[in-house]
Protein backbone atom coordinates (compact mmCIF):
# COMPACT_ATOMS: atom_id res chain seq x y z
CA UNK A 1 0.00 0.00 0.00
CA UNK A 2 1.33 3.28 -0.53
CA UNK A 3 0.21 7.38 -0.58
CA UNK A 4 -0.12 7.77 -4.55
CA UNK A 5 -2.68 4.89 -4.52
CA UNK A 6 -5.00 5.95 -1.86
CA UNK A 7 -4.91 9.30 -3.03
CA UNK A 8 -5.96 8.37 -6.65
CA UNK A 9 -8.88 5.81 -5.61
CA UNK A 10 -10.41 9.27 -3.78
CA UNK A 11 -9.77 11.08 -6.92
CA UNK A 12 -11.29 8.72 -8.80
CA UNK A 13 -14.37 8.05 -6.52
CA UNK A 14 -13.92 5.12 -5.20
CA UNK A 15 -14.08 6.11 -1.45
CA UNK A 16 -11.06 5.07 1.51
CA UNK A 17 -11.30 1.18 2.97
CA UNK A 18 -10.69 0.89 6.76
CA UNK A 19 -7.04 -0.44 5.91
CA UNK A 20 -6.28 2.33 3.74
CA UNK A 21 -7.50 5.04 6.17
CA UNK A 22 -5.24 3.20 8.72
CA UNK A 23 -2.33 3.21 6.58
CA UNK A 24 -2.47 6.56 5.43
CA UNK A 25 -3.09 8.40 8.96
CA UNK A 26 0.02 6.03 10.26
CA UNK A 27 1.97 7.22 7.27
CA UNK A 28 1.26 10.93 8.38
CA UNK A 29 2.34 10.64 11.81
CA UNK A 30 5.61 8.92 11.05
CA UNK A 31 5.79 11.28 8.30
CA UNK A 32 6.58 8.34 5.55
CA UNK A 33 3.45 10.51 4.10
CA UNK A 34 5.00 13.59 2.60
CA UNK A 35 3.08 17.65 2.83
CA UNK A 36 2.68 17.18 -0.67
CA UNK A 37 1.08 13.93 -0.29
CA UNK A 38 -0.86 14.70 2.61
CA UNK A 39 -2.51 18.31 0.44
CA UNK A 40 -3.57 15.89 -2.05
CA UNK A 41 -5.50 13.91 0.25
CA UNK A 42 -6.82 16.72 2.01
CA UNK A 43 -8.09 18.09 -1.44
CA UNK A 44 -9.55 14.50 -2.51
CA UNK A 45 -11.98 14.63 -0.16
CA UNK A 46 -12.91 17.69 -0.19
CA UNK A 47 -14.11 17.53 -4.15
CA UNK A 48 -15.16 13.72 -3.80
CA UNK A 49 -16.47 13.66 -0.46
CA UNK A 50 -16.61 9.94 2.09
CA UNK A 51 -19.32 8.07 2.46
CA UNK A 52 -20.47 7.76 6.32
CA UNK A 53 -18.67 4.37 6.69
CA UNK A 54 -15.43 5.59 5.26
CA UNK A 55 -15.79 8.87 7.49
CA UNK A 56 -16.02 6.26 10.85
CA UNK A 57 -13.11 4.65 9.56
CA UNK A 58 -10.84 7.90 8.78
CA UNK A 59 -11.82 9.24 12.42
CA UNK A 60 -11.05 5.75 14.05
CA UNK A 61 -7.50 5.51 12.17
CA UNK A 62 -7.16 9.19 12.53
CA UNK A 63 -7.50 8.74 16.61
CA UNK A 64 -5.63 5.34 16.82
CA UNK A 65 -2.07 7.26 14.95
CA UNK A 66 -1.45 8.00 18.81
CA UNK A 67 -2.49 7.34 22.30
CA UNK A 68 -6.16 6.25 23.03
CA UNK A 69 -6.82 6.43 26.92
CA UNK A 70 -8.27 3.73 28.98
CA UNK A 71 -10.63 4.29 32.16
CA UNK A 72 -11.32 2.61 35.36
CA UNK A 73 -14.01 5.05 37.20
CA UNK A 74 -16.64 4.38 39.61
CA UNK A 75 -18.96 6.39 36.75
CA UNK A 76 -19.43 7.46 33.09
CA UNK A 77 -16.64 8.98 31.14
CA UNK A 78 -18.29 11.99 29.26
CA UNK A 79 -17.06 15.13 27.96
CA UNK A 80 -18.57 18.09 25.26
CA UNK A 81 -17.29 19.68 22.08
CA UNK A 82 -18.18 23.16 20.84
CA UNK A 83 -17.65 24.45 17.40
CA UNK A 84 -16.38 27.66 18.80
CA UNK A 85 -17.88 31.28 18.99
CA UNK A 86 -17.60 34.46 20.77
CA UNK A 87 -18.60 34.56 24.59
CA UNK A 88 -18.58 31.44 24.85
CA UNK A 89 -17.63 30.06 28.48
CA UNK A 90 -19.93 27.02 28.74
CA UNK A 91 -17.00 24.22 29.07
CA UNK A 92 -15.92 26.12 32.25
CA UNK A 93 -19.51 25.44 33.55
CA UNK A 94 -20.17 22.47 32.49
CA UNK A 95 -17.36 20.27 32.79
CA UNK A 96 -17.83 20.47 37.26
CA UNK A 97 -21.37 20.73 37.01
CA UNK A 98 -21.11 17.08 35.35
CA UNK A 99 -18.82 16.12 37.38
CA UNK A 100 -21.21 16.98 40.38
CA UNK A 101 -23.40 14.72 38.73
CA UNK A 102 -21.83 11.55 39.06
CA UNK A 103 -19.97 11.88 35.54
CA UNK A 104 -16.03 11.64 35.17
CA UNK A 105 -14.71 14.39 32.58
CA UNK A 106 -11.37 14.43 30.62
CA UNK A 107 -12.23 17.07 28.49
CA UNK A 108 -8.98 17.87 26.69
CA UNK A 109 -9.31 21.36 24.86
CA UNK A 110 -8.43 23.95 21.88
CA UNK A 111 -6.70 27.40 21.97
CA UNK A 112 -8.29 30.02 20.16
CA UNK A 113 -9.10 29.26 16.27
CA UNK A 114 -9.43 32.53 13.83
CA UNK A 115 -12.17 34.86 15.89
CA UNK A 116 -13.13 32.43 18.66
CA UNK A 117 -11.83 31.96 21.82
CA UNK A 118 -10.09 29.10 23.02
CA UNK A 119 -11.13 27.17 26.50
CA UNK A 120 -7.43 26.70 27.28
CA UNK A 121 -6.33 29.94 26.94
CA UNK A 122 -9.59 31.44 29.04
CA UNK A 123 -8.43 29.33 31.70
CA UNK A 124 -4.50 30.05 31.66
CA UNK A 125 -5.49 32.99 32.63
CA UNK A 126 -5.44 31.43 36.15
CA UNK A 127 -2.41 32.00 38.08
CA UNK A 128 -0.48 28.51 38.10
CA UNK A 129 -2.87 26.53 36.06
CA UNK A 130 -1.33 23.81 34.34
CA UNK A 131 -3.11 22.95 30.97
CA UNK A 132 0.14 20.49 29.23
CA UNK A 133 -0.80 17.20 31.30
CA UNK A 134 0.60 14.05 30.59
CA UNK A 135 -1.80 11.12 31.02
CA UNK A 136 -0.89 9.63 33.96
CA UNK A 137 -1.51 13.50 36.23
CA UNK A 138 -4.69 13.60 33.84
CA UNK A 139 -6.08 10.14 35.11
CA UNK A 140 -5.27 11.19 38.67
CA UNK A 141 -6.71 14.55 38.71
CA UNK A 142 -9.91 13.00 36.73
CA UNK A 143 -10.43 10.12 39.58
CA UNK A 144 -9.65 12.42 41.97
CA UNK A 145 -11.52 15.43 41.15
CA UNK A 146 -14.10 14.42 38.87
CA UNK A 147 -13.08 16.55 35.65
CA UNK A 148 -10.09 18.25 34.26
CA UNK A 149 -9.76 20.86 31.17
CA UNK A 150 -6.12 20.69 29.36
CA UNK A 151 -4.91 20.55 26.40
CA UNK A 152 -4.30 18.03 23.75
CA UNK A 153 -0.72 16.26 24.22
CA UNK A 154 1.49 15.73 21.37
CA UNK A 155 0.53 11.47 21.87
CA UNK A 156 -3.31 12.55 21.02
CA UNK A 157 -4.21 11.97 17.50
CA UNK A 158 -0.90 12.59 15.93
CA UNK A 159 -2.26 12.28 12.55
CA UNK A 160 -4.33 14.78 13.06
CA UNK A 161 -2.20 17.41 14.29
CA UNK A 162 -0.46 16.97 11.04
CA UNK A 163 -3.22 17.29 8.79
CA UNK A 164 -4.63 19.94 10.51
CA UNK A 165 -1.83 22.14 9.94
CA UNK A 166 -1.68 21.38 5.76
CA UNK A 167 -5.19 21.91 5.58
CA UNK A 168 -4.75 25.30 7.09
CA UNK A 169 -2.69 26.43 3.74
CA UNK A 170 -3.89 23.85 1.22
CA UNK A 171 -7.61 25.52 1.25
CA UNK A 172 -8.96 22.39 2.50
CA UNK A 173 -10.49 23.67 6.05
CA UNK A 174 -14.27 23.89 5.19
CA UNK A 175 -14.57 19.90 4.38
CA UNK A 176 -17.00 18.60 6.60
CA UNK A 177 -15.87 15.10 6.01
CA UNK A 178 -12.20 16.58 7.67
CA UNK A 179 -13.49 18.80 10.13
CA UNK A 180 -15.36 15.59 11.90
CA UNK A 181 -12.50 13.39 11.75
CA UNK A 182 -10.42 16.17 13.21
CA UNK A 183 -12.77 16.92 16.12
CA UNK A 184 -13.97 13.19 17.18
CA UNK A 185 -10.53 12.18 16.43
CA UNK A 186 -8.68 13.69 19.40
CA UNK A 187 -12.47 13.60 21.57
CA UNK A 188 -12.58 9.86 21.27
CA UNK A 189 -8.83 9.55 22.45
CA UNK A 190 -9.68 10.65 25.38
CA UNK A 191 -11.54 7.13 25.89
CA UNK A 192 -15.27 8.90 26.24
CA UNK A 193 -18.52 6.56 26.72
CA UNK A 194 -20.59 9.83 26.09
CA UNK A 195 -20.27 12.78 24.07
CA UNK A 196 -22.42 16.19 23.90
CA UNK A 197 -21.78 18.48 20.72
CA UNK A 198 -22.75 21.88 20.67
CA UNK A 199 -22.66 23.34 17.07
CA UNK A 200 -22.51 26.97 16.75
CA UNK A 201 -24.81 28.84 13.83
CA UNK A 202 -24.73 32.59 13.00
CA UNK A 203 -22.23 34.98 12.48
CA UNK A 204 -19.98 34.62 15.25
CA UNK A 205 -20.02 30.73 14.17
CA UNK A 206 -17.78 29.22 11.63
CA UNK A 207 -20.89 27.74 9.91
CA UNK A 208 -23.15 31.19 9.31
CA UNK A 209 -26.31 29.05 8.08
CA UNK A 210 -28.58 26.36 9.50
CA UNK A 211 -27.92 24.27 6.23
CA UNK A 212 -24.53 24.23 6.98
CA UNK A 213 -24.62 23.74 10.73
CA UNK A 214 -26.94 21.10 10.34
CA UNK A 215 -24.99 18.96 7.98
CA UNK A 216 -21.61 19.02 10.05
CA UNK A 217 -24.25 18.23 13.43
CA UNK A 218 -24.82 15.50 11.27
CA UNK A 219 -22.23 13.91 10.50
CA UNK A 220 -20.45 14.52 13.84
CA UNK A 221 -23.20 12.75 15.35
CA UNK A 222 -23.26 9.79 13.05
CA UNK A 223 -19.76 9.70 13.13
CA UNK A 224 -19.58 9.30 16.45
CA UNK A 225 -21.84 6.75 17.42
CA UNK A 226 -20.33 4.82 14.03
CA UNK A 227 -17.43 4.77 15.98
CA UNK A 228 -19.03 3.49 19.45
CA UNK A 229 -19.10 6.51 20.99
CA UNK A 230 -23.13 7.88 22.10
CA UNK A 231 -23.19 11.47 21.11
CA UNK A 232 -26.29 14.25 20.58
CA UNK A 233 -26.12 17.73 19.16
CA UNK A 234 -27.31 20.75 20.20
CA UNK A 235 -27.64 23.45 17.07
CA UNK A 236 -27.25 26.93 19.35
CA UNK A 237 -26.96 30.33 18.05
CA UNK A 238 -24.18 32.59 17.68
CA UNK A 239 -25.54 35.43 15.91
CA UNK A 240 -24.62 37.30 19.07
CA UNK A 241 -22.13 36.65 22.18
CA UNK A 242 -23.52 33.79 24.39
CA UNK A 243 -22.22 35.78 27.16
CA UNK A 244 -21.70 39.64 28.62
CA UNK A 245 -18.01 39.16 27.95
CA UNK A 246 -15.26 37.88 25.72
CA UNK A 247 -11.93 37.47 26.37
CA UNK A 248 -9.61 35.43 28.57
CA UNK A 249 -9.75 36.71 32.26
CA UNK A 250 -13.00 38.28 31.61
CA UNK A 251 -14.73 34.90 30.63
CA UNK A 252 -13.86 33.11 33.63
CA UNK A 253 -14.77 36.46 35.93
CA UNK A 254 -18.00 36.25 34.18
CA UNK A 255 -18.05 32.04 34.79
CA UNK A 256 -16.86 32.41 38.28
CA UNK A 257 -20.15 34.97 39.05
CA UNK A 258 -22.50 32.11 37.58
CA UNK A 259 -20.74 29.55 39.82
CA UNK A 260 -20.92 31.46 42.62
CA UNK A 261 -24.56 32.83 42.51
CA UNK A 262 -22.78 37.00 42.08
CA UNK A 263 -24.75 37.57 38.60
CA UNK A 264 -25.99 35.11 36.36
CA UNK A 265 -26.11 35.36 32.67
CA UNK A 266 -28.87 33.63 31.69
CA UNK A 267 -28.11 32.70 27.92
CA UNK A 268 -25.21 31.03 29.01
CA UNK A 269 -26.88 29.45 32.01
CA UNK A 270 -30.02 27.88 29.95
CA UNK A 271 -27.18 26.49 27.02
CA UNK A 272 -24.88 24.99 29.97
CA UNK A 273 -27.86 23.11 31.63
CA UNK A 274 -29.06 22.38 28.03
CA UNK A 275 -26.04 20.76 27.32
CA UNK A 276 -25.45 19.35 30.59
CA UNK A 277 -29.30 17.59 30.15
CA UNK A 278 -28.21 15.57 26.84
CA UNK A 279 -25.07 15.01 28.13
CA UNK A 280 -26.43 12.77 31.63
CA UNK A 281 -29.33 11.18 29.57
CA UNK A 282 -26.20 10.00 27.00
CA UNK A 283 -23.96 8.81 30.43
CA UNK A 284 -27.41 7.36 31.46
CA UNK A 285 -27.26 9.37 34.79
CA UNK A 286 -31.07 10.89 33.80
CA UNK A 287 -33.80 9.39 32.23
CA UNK A 288 -34.72 12.50 30.47
CA UNK A 289 -33.30 15.50 29.27
CA UNK A 290 -35.42 17.07 31.40
CA UNK A 291 -34.22 15.15 34.92
CA UNK A 292 -30.69 15.96 33.49
CA UNK A 293 -31.52 19.59 33.33
CA UNK A 294 -32.72 19.48 37.16
CA UNK A 295 -29.63 17.85 37.96
CA UNK A 296 -27.29 20.26 36.28
CA UNK A 297 -29.31 23.28 37.86
CA UNK A 298 -29.28 21.64 41.45
CA UNK A 299 -25.49 21.28 41.08
CA UNK A 300 -25.13 25.11 39.86
CA UNK A 301 -27.10 26.61 42.33
CA UNK A 302 -25.90 24.41 45.55
CA UNK A 303 -22.26 25.67 44.67
CA UNK A 304 -21.63 21.66 44.48
CA UNK A 305 -20.14 22.74 40.88
CA UNK A 306 -18.50 25.83 42.07
CA UNK A 307 -16.96 23.20 45.07
CA UNK A 308 -15.71 21.02 41.72
CA UNK A 309 -13.90 23.55 39.98
CA UNK A 310 -11.78 25.21 43.39
CA UNK A 311 -10.82 21.72 43.73
CA UNK A 312 -9.57 21.04 39.36
CA UNK A 313 -7.90 24.55 39.54
CA UNK A 314 -6.20 23.49 42.89
CA UNK A 315 -5.24 20.41 41.29
CA UNK A 316 -3.92 21.78 38.28
CA UNK A 317 -1.98 24.30 39.62
CA UNK A 318 -3.47 27.61 40.17
CA UNK A 319 -4.55 28.95 43.31
CA UNK A 320 -6.28 26.62 46.16
CA UNK A 321 -8.39 29.83 47.13
CA UNK A 322 -9.22 30.71 43.75
CA UNK A 323 -13.46 30.53 44.25
CA UNK A 324 -13.22 32.48 47.55
CA UNK A 325 -11.16 35.15 46.01
CA UNK A 326 -11.64 35.30 42.19
CA UNK A 327 -11.69 38.82 41.72
CA UNK A 328 -8.39 39.44 43.35
CA UNK A 329 -6.32 36.76 41.59
CA UNK A 330 -6.97 36.84 37.95
CA UNK A 331 -5.43 39.84 36.33
CA UNK A 332 -6.83 43.61 34.73
CA UNK A 333 -6.09 45.66 31.58
CA UNK A 334 -4.59 48.71 32.35
CA UNK A 335 -6.93 50.76 29.78
CA UNK A 336 -11.30 50.77 30.40
CA UNK A 337 -13.02 52.32 27.86
CA UNK A 338 -17.13 52.67 27.17
CA UNK A 339 -18.36 52.11 23.39
CA UNK A 340 -20.90 54.73 23.28
CA UNK A 341 -24.08 54.49 20.72
CA UNK A 342 -23.87 56.89 18.30
CA UNK A 343 -28.00 57.10 18.50
CA UNK A 344 -31.14 55.67 20.78
CA UNK A 345 -32.62 52.26 19.50
CA UNK A 346 -32.71 48.68 20.09
CA UNK A 347 -29.75 47.05 19.33
CA UNK A 348 -31.06 44.81 15.85
CA UNK A 349 -27.96 43.42 14.52
CA UNK A 350 -24.58 42.24 15.93
CA UNK A 351 -21.65 40.82 13.74
CA UNK A 352 -20.40 38.91 16.23
CA UNK A 353 -17.33 37.59 14.45
CA UNK A 354 -16.10 41.22 13.98
CA UNK A 355 -16.23 41.30 17.83
CA UNK A 356 -14.14 38.57 18.13
CA UNK A 357 -11.48 39.98 15.50
CA UNK A 358 -11.54 43.24 17.85
CA UNK A 359 -10.68 40.83 21.04
CA UNK A 360 -7.85 39.35 18.97
CA UNK A 361 -6.32 42.78 17.88
CA UNK A 362 -6.22 43.64 21.73
CA UNK A 363 -4.30 40.66 22.04
CA UNK A 364 -6.57 38.79 23.51
CA UNK A 365 -6.10 36.13 20.46
CA UNK A 366 -3.18 35.39 18.40
CA UNK A 367 -2.94 36.86 14.20
CA UNK A 368 -0.05 34.77 13.50
CA UNK A 369 1.11 31.08 15.58
CA UNK A 370 3.43 31.59 18.36
CA UNK A 371 1.60 35.25 19.40
CA UNK A 372 1.64 35.35 23.49
CA UNK A 373 -1.75 35.94 24.90
CA UNK A 374 -2.64 39.20 26.90
CA UNK A 375 -5.56 37.39 29.23
CA UNK A 376 -6.59 40.93 30.57
CA UNK A 377 -7.99 42.43 27.41
CA UNK A 378 -11.34 41.46 25.49
CA UNK A 379 -14.52 43.04 25.63
CA UNK A 380 -17.32 43.36 29.01
CA UNK A 381 -21.32 44.67 29.35
CA UNK A 382 -21.93 43.40 25.65
CA UNK A 383 -25.73 44.70 25.04
CA UNK A 384 -27.48 41.79 23.53
CA UNK A 385 -29.78 41.63 20.91
CA UNK A 386 -33.31 43.50 21.51
CA UNK A 387 -32.28 46.00 24.54
CA UNK A 388 -32.69 49.41 24.50
CA UNK A 389 -30.05 52.06 24.48
CA UNK A 390 -29.82 55.79 24.67
CA UNK A 391 -27.83 57.87 22.85
CA UNK A 392 -24.17 57.40 24.31
CA UNK A 393 -25.25 55.14 26.46
CA UNK A 394 -22.44 52.14 26.24
CA UNK A 395 -22.84 49.49 23.86
CA UNK A 396 -19.99 47.55 25.08
CA UNK A 397 -17.15 47.85 27.63
CA UNK A 398 -13.57 47.58 26.20
CA UNK A 399 -10.25 46.43 27.93
CA UNK A 400 -7.29 47.16 26.92
CA UNK A 401 -3.46 47.29 27.08
CA UNK A 402 -2.72 50.41 26.08
CA UNK A 403 -5.25 53.83 25.33
CA UNK A 404 -4.18 53.83 21.19
CA UNK A 405 -5.71 49.52 21.39
CA UNK A 406 -8.39 50.62 23.22
CA UNK A 407 -9.48 53.61 20.68
CA UNK A 408 -9.13 51.13 17.64
CA UNK A 409 -10.91 48.82 19.69
CA UNK A 410 -13.74 50.80 20.67
CA UNK A 411 -14.52 52.32 16.57
CA UNK A 412 -14.51 47.79 15.85
CA UNK A 413 -17.38 47.54 18.33
CA UNK A 414 -19.52 50.50 17.45
CA UNK A 415 -19.37 49.41 13.81
CA UNK A 416 -20.20 45.99 14.73
CA UNK A 417 -23.72 46.65 16.26
CA UNK A 418 -26.50 47.49 14.70
CA UNK A 419 -29.13 49.84 15.93
CA UNK A 420 -32.88 50.26 14.95
CA UNK A 421 -36.12 51.86 15.88
CA UNK A 422 -38.38 48.99 17.07
CA UNK A 423 -37.42 46.25 19.17
CA UNK A 424 -36.60 43.19 16.90
CA UNK A 425 -37.37 39.58 17.32
CA UNK A 426 -34.80 37.91 19.41
CA UNK A 427 -32.83 34.81 18.46
CA UNK A 428 -33.37 31.30 19.90
CA UNK A 429 -30.33 30.24 21.94
CA UNK A 430 -31.17 26.47 20.57
CA UNK A 431 -32.10 25.98 17.45
CA UNK A 432 -32.19 22.11 17.13
CA UNK A 433 -31.35 19.06 18.67
CA UNK A 434 -29.67 16.46 16.54
CA UNK A 435 -29.21 12.47 17.08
Amino acid sequence: MDARSIIAALRDGRGLPADSARWFAAGLASGEVTDAQAGAFAMAVLLKGLSAGDRVGLTLAMRDSGQVMAWSLPGPVVDKHSTGGIGDSTSLLLAPALAACGAYVPMISGRGLGHTGGTVDKLESIPGYRTDLGADDLHRVVAEVGCAIVAASSDIAPADRRLYAIRDVTGTVESIDLITASILSKKLAAGLEALVLDVKVGSGAFMKTMEDARALAQSLVSTANGAGCRTAALITDMSQPLASTAGNALEVLEVMETLTGASVNQALWDVTVALGGEALVLANLAGTAEEGEDQIEEALESGRAAEVFGRMVAALGGPADFVERYPDRLPAAAIVRDVPADMAGFVAEIDTEALGHAVVHLGGGRLRGGDRINPTVGLSDLLPVGEPVDRHEPLARVHAATAAEAERAVAAVRAAFRLCDAAPEEPPLIHERVG
